[in-house]
């Protein structure tokens, strides 16, 4: 039984697009969800933490200090403990008071609207080199605030891409950055769309753990399908639904 398919990781992937894109709705380019100081903080305090606890985390936060001004100077301890319901709080409250600190230093203000203007790799490497910014956060900010042709990795899309064949299986995060990157077209609201969806398959279909195929739109060419079932057969194809259902559960932010 074969192992693999003959397609090329590159056509995976803008399979991956067009099946997902046609499984969940589409996304436009909007105003964004929040604001860029508020997007870099919360994308922090949300590394390995559920949205509901990172949402938590940053309400008792602001509660506790007032504003960023309030949060830059709190003790370091007072602050791990607001923001608690994270999963390293002792780790994040010195690293965020960090971020603050070089924001004010150089900008002299809590404020992130410069990366508008900036060219892209300048606007990453910048959030890049801030502590506890990897790839992922600065291209999320990057992404949703200043709608910048980059494309988040996170635990989902990374899994997913690994699994599907648009990666090799080793790959990791940072490299799966550049890889994806490489195979899509430098439109922000593909590689929005991209994102997102993978993002929410990952939460919702392509588990970690007993990941559900049978409702999967990607079983036709996925190598974790293949390699655990076999070839996907046109019955199997055809029971595949065609759309989200919002009664299997509400799609996240």
């Amino acid at each position: 039984m074969p192992t693999t398919y003959t397609a090329s990781a590159a056509e995976k992937t803008r399979q991956n697009y067009e099946e997902l894109q046609e499984f969940y709705p589409p996304l436009t380019l909007e105003k964004p969800r929040r604001s860029p100081m508020r997007e870099l903080i919360s994308t922090v305090l949300s590394h390995r933490t559920t949205h509901a606890d990172e949402e938590l985390a940053y309400d008792r936060m602001l509660e506790a200090f007032g504003d960023w001004a309030g949060v830059e100077a709190a003790p370091t301890a007072e602050l791990a403990h607001a923001i608690r319901t994270t999963r390293w709080p002792d780790t994040q409250a010195p690293r965020i008071q960090e971020i603050l600190r070089r924001i004010k230093a150089e900008r002299g203000e809590f404020a992130l609207d410069f990366p508008a203007e900036w060219p892209t790799e300048k606007a990453m490497q910048w959030l890049h080199d801030m502590p506890g910014i990897g790839l992922k956060t600065a291209s999320l900010v990057l992404l949703f605030n200043f709608h910048k042709p980059v494309l988040p990795v996170d635990t989902h899309v990374h899994r997913i891409a690994q699994r599907v064949g648009m990666i090799p299986p080793k790959a990791s995060a940072d490299k799966a950055h550049q890889l994806l990157l490489a195979q899509l077209p430098a439109d922000v609201l593909v590689l929005l769309n991209f994102h997102k969806h993978n993002y929410w398959h990952g939460q919702k279909v392509c588990f970690y753990s007993k990941p559900d195929c049978a409702r999967c739109p990607l079983k036709g060419f996925c190598n974790y399908y293949l390699e655990h079932y076999g070839p996907a057969t046109p019955e199997a194809l055809a029971a595949t639904p065609a759309r989200w259902d919002l009664a299997w559960g509400e799609l996240a932010h």
